[in-house]
Order: C-alpha cells, then sequence, then structure tokens
C-alpha cells in the first residue's frame, strides 16, 4: 500500500512529503470584518483551507514565526503618535493549531509594518513606519518579548513631498549567517545595512545603498544560494537585484515589474524566491493588482520577465509559498480574500486552483509546519 502512495504522488508531480500537516497563519488588518490573526489548516494535496483559530488583536499586519515553532510575533500597527506601537507574543500548539496571548511590548516608534525573528530565536526586529525607527527585542525563554536592547532612528527625506516627507522604515530583514540587518526606508529611498549581534541584539549601522530617487524602496528578500537579493520599489515599480556577500551588496539590475506601456495608478508591494530559486515573483497593487513572475538567470542572477498572473482580486499585500512550493497563496487586501494558485516549477508560472479564503483584509502570511 505504502509503495502504491508513493508511485501515486510521484505520478501526480508532489513530493512524497506533500502529506505533511501545515498550519497557515493569516495577519490583518481589523478596521473591517477582521479581528485579528487568524490560524488555518492547510490541504497539500488540493490547497483547501479549514480555519482552526484565531485570536484578537489591533491591526497585526505582519506575523513571524520563531524558529522553534512555538511563539508567534505580530505587530500592532498603530499610530497614536508618541511611540505607541506594539509588539504581541503568542504560544502557538501545534497538536491544535491554537494560539494564546502571551505578552506585549513596546516596538518603540509608530506604525510598526514588519517583524523578524533571528535564527537563534532570541530576538524580535520591527520595522516602525511613521517614525522612521527600528528596534530589536528579546525574547524571553518563556516565549515574551521584553523592552528593546537597541534601537535606531533614520533621519532625512526624499523627493516625493507628499510619501517621502521623512524616513519610513519598511522592512527589516536578516542575512542568511544572521549577522547583517538590512533595513529598506521608503522615505530616504535607501537600504541601511547594520551589523547584527546574535549574542547580545546589538545593532551598528555598517553602510548604506542609495536607490534612485523616489522608487521607495519597500521588501527584501535573498536567492537560496546566499549569493543574490532583490529588493521590490514601492514607488518605483521595480525589481533590483544585487550580487551579494558578506554584508555587501553590488547592485547588477534594476527591471520594471509593470507590463510594458502600463500607465496607470499602481504601488509595489512583496517579494518573494520560488523554493526551487529559478523564478521571482513581485506584487503591484492599485489598478494593476498583479503578480509579475521573473525568471532567474542561474549564473548572474539576473532578471528577465516570464509573465504576468492577475491575483484575481484587489491589493496583493503580501503573498507567500507553501512549506513545500507548490502553492503560492496572495493575500488581496482590499477584496477580503486570499487566492491559491498551483505553481508550475518548469514556468514558474501560475494556475488558479479554485480555493479561496474569505478572510477581513489579509495582510500577511506565514507557515507553520504541523505534528
Amino acid at each position: 500500500m505504502r509503495l502504491f502512495l508513493f508511485t501515486l504522488l510521484l505520478f501526480i508531480g508532489l513530493p512524497v512529503f506533500a502529506q505533511k500537516k501545515y498550519y497557515l497563519l493569516v495577519g490583518t488588518y481589523t478596521s473591517g470584518k477582521s479581528t485579528g490573526m487568524y490560524v488555518y489548516d492547510f490541504n497539500p494535496m488540493n490547497g483547501s483551507t479549514q480555519v482552526v483559530d484565531s485570536v484578537q488583536t489591533p491591526n497585526p499586519s505582519y506575523v513571524a514565526v520563531a524558529p522553534n515553532q512555538k511563539f508567534v510575533y505580530a505587530v500592532s500597527e498603530t499610530q497614536r503618535g508618541n511611540y505607541s506601537g506594539k509588539v504581541r507574543s503568542f504560544l502557538f500548539d501545534k497538536k491544535n493549531g491554537g494560539l494564546d496571548y502571551v505578552n506585549e511590548a513596546p516596538s518603540v516608534g509608530d506604525n510598526p509594518c514588519y517583524i523578524v525573528v533571528d535564527k537563534t530565536g532570541r530576538w524580535v526586529i520591527v520595522a516602525n513606519y511613521s517614525s522612521g525607527t527600528l528596534a530589536v527585542l528579546p525574547i524571553k525563554k518563556d516565549g515574551s518579548v521584553g523592552e528593546a536592547v537597541s534601537n535606531y532612528r533614520h533621519w532625512g527625506k526624499g523627493v516625493n513631498e507628499q510619501r517621502q516627507e521623512a524616513p519610513h522604515v519598511h522592512s527589516t530583514v536578516l542575512s542568511p549567517d544572521n549577522k547583517y540587518l538590512f533595513v529598506q526606508d521608503l522615505g530616504i529611498d535607501k537600504i541601511i545595512v547594520y551589523s547584527f549581534n546574535e549574542n547580545s541584539g546589538a545593532i551598528a549601522p555598517k553602510d548604506s545603498v542609495k536607490l534612485q530617487d523616489g522608487s521607495g524602496p519597500r521588501h527584501f528578500t535573498f536567492h537560496p544560494a546566499g549569493k543574490w537579493a532583490y529588493l521590490v520599489q514601492e514607488m518605483g515599480g521595480t525589481v533590483t537585484a544585487f550580487h551579494y556577500q558578506k554584508g555587501e551588496l553590488k547592485k547588477i539590475q534594476t527591471i520594471s515589474a509593470l507590463p510594458p506601456d502600463f500607465k496607470q495608478s499602481f504601488s509595489s508591494a512583496d517579494i518573494h524566491v520560488s523554493k526551487d530559486g529559478k523564478f521571482l515573483y513581485a506584487s503591484t497593487r492599485d489598478a494593476a493588482n498583479i503578480l509579475t513572475i521573473f525568471k532567474i538567470d542561474q549564473k548572474t542572477g539576473k532578471l528577465s520577465v516570464a509573465g504576468y498572473q492577475s491575483v484575481l482580486g484587489k491589493t496583493p499585500r503580501n503573498f507567500n509559498f507553501d512549506p513545500a512550493g507548490n502553492y503560492l497563496l496572495v493575500a488581496n487586501q482590499n477584496s477580503n480574500n486570499i487566492v491559491v494558485f498551483k505553481v508550475n516549477h518548469q514556468t514558474g508560472m501560475l494556475t488558479d486552483t479554485g480555493q479561496r479564503i474569505d478572510v477581513g483584509n489579509p495582510v500577511c502570511i506565514k507557515w507553520i509546519e504541523g505534528p
């Protein structure tokens, strides 16, 4: 019987481990139908989902999972002034997918919009958009977060007086070796590179990379091979490719994520590389509502457009691959749904599975492997 199942899985093109259990975590904005963060049981055989738990928490617009997958951390993207942003911690039960609130701590800024857990599981690093600040918070043994041990504020402004009147820290991404922190600042068109000490949580400015004026750097990701990195620019609708080595970035290409002759409103949002490292995907919102699919040259890291895919909804804020890399899920913030696509590993193209998750204002997708 086991041999038959193994042969069947190979025949339909799914890896044998596709029968493993996965939980899907969804962060949202809570100004509409949503009340917080949601957990779904994900079926890797057909991409269907079933909600198993939810927890009330205000505007958990970005979520991070600890390496041990026992704890989940979420920002509370609110702006009441006086650095009122929060980071909240939750205990996750792999047996039933349950979430339980643990505690909260100040994010040392306003409108925290991005959070990451370092590879040791001892620190969370948060980006505060409106205040242009970032902070490192310790994780205690019980999974709770403590007061920040390091924080920085950026200075300056950009050429766009409406969007770049001040620094706007949009994401905090650690290098694969956990030694460097890359901070994308939309307000000053720069990536600020910090050294990161995983023993003390200390960060220190090391370098900066200037992007095109008015481009608005937003999200950043590394190639699985570790020698390339990619940045999506929210205001420019472009993707920049870098050669990466030991904390240093060297620009090798900037390419548009927009279809030729596209003249309508747009703002790019998220960026991810496929699990096999062959393709890169970038989301663009407003009138575009597409994913742009790029083929990655495996020798140079440069990009070429392979195609465009409608997200079948409005405002693709965030998207992510399932842990096996067979599906790509798109969180459409303003159409209140998540669309599940099947990934063609040969071409990078996407096919609508017909599966939908109805949830209010979804903006972040993360995964936890089940027991």
